[in-house]
């Protein structure tokens, strides 16, 4: 997948972008003055076939868009994003979903990462939370809850093809 940004990020949602691109193995840019059909067109040069845009509200990440390689949104998350300082110790190529929010298992499919009903270390939990609609924890390699974390908030579109 790759990930990208809405037009002049702040440092914060750009520092999320690369964040999320390490923690999923995938690929980060920034976005500078490409529209929509460059940033597909940057996709497929580098072999990736999904799109995630991430906008801000306040400087802050609030939202990402998944989109396929023909450009159909896929999904649209409201988020709440945590800052960390610390290495992540995730293996990417190794990662798999463990969901507890049906509505995200979707995530599987545009993360092509497989989604399994347990796992030890180096996973994706997308649990449910009190304050959200779901919390996405990364667990790293050693088995330990990375301080990168992802609130959803809301869900405003998943594609049902």
């Amino acid at each position: 997948m790759l990930i990208s940004t809405s037009r002049k990020p702040s440092q914060k949602t750009r520092k999320f972008c690369k964040d999320l691109a390490h923690a999923t193995g995938s690929t980060s840019v920034n976005r500078g003055k490409m529209n929509m059909r460059e940033l597909l067109l940057k996709a497929l040069d580098v072999d990736e076939y999904n799109l995630a845009i991430v906008n801000e509200i306040k400087g802050n990440p609030s939202r990402i868009s998944f989109f396929d390689n023909r450009g159909d949104l896929l999904l649209t998350l409201i988020i709440g994003a945590s800052e960390h300082k610390e290495n992540m110790n995730i293996a990417p190529s190794e990662l798999k979903i463990v969901s507890q929010v049906e509505e995200l298992n979707v995530l599987s499919d545009i993360l092509d990462m497989e989604l399994v009903d347990s796992a030890e270390k180096n996973y994706l939990l997308i649990s449910k939370s009190e304050d959200s609609i779901a919390k996405i924890n990364f667990i790293n390699k050693f088995g330990d809850v990375n301080n990168f974390k992802i609130n959803v908030k809301k869900i405003l579109e998943v594609s049902n093809d």
